[in-house]
């Protein structure tokens, strides 16, 4: 994975990721000039440095570039969870402590997504049981 993006390259990539299009220099520093004193130049060197970074691709229209996102901000983000989590030295200790950060909603959203992922990965037929892992005439003790 790539690096994490810096504080621009976030905010640049922001607007990307939003407005799911491809689009100019001009129409993220109009955008990005809203929240802050920016130049043309700084917002098109932020974005050359996007397309050689992997992060954006690029097509000449006129005498500009339309820049399009390579992957989505989700993709992105469990990127950086995975890396985060692979770093540990104890990942289970790891996703305890995350899960203990996690709002009510956000856990709504970890269950929902595990249970697409159980859905999308569940086998179409049972496996048959292993031998002596309770099969059919064996009872719970």
């Amino acid at each position: 994975m790539p690096r994490p993006l810096g504080e621009l390259e976030d905010a640049v990539m922001t607007r990307v990721w939003q407005w799911n299009r491809p689009v100019t220099v001009r129409e993220v520093l109009e955008d990005l000039q809203q929240e802050r004193s920016i130049a043309y130049t700084t917002v098109m060197t932020v974005m050359d440095n996007l397309h050689q970074k992997g992060w954006v691709r690029r097509e000449v229209e006129g005498r500009a570039y339309r820049y399009t996102a390579v992957s989505t901000r989700a993709a992105y983000s469990a990127a950086l969870m995975n890396e985060a989590w692979a770093r540990s030295d104890n990942p289970a200790a790891a996703l305890v402590a995350f899960f203990g950060m996690m709002s009510q909603e956000q856990r709504e959203a970890l269950d929902d997504a595990v249970r697409m992922v159980q859905r999308d990965t569940s086998p179409t037929a049972p496996a048959p049981p292993e031998e002596g892992a309770g099969g059919p005439g064996d009872e719970e003790r």
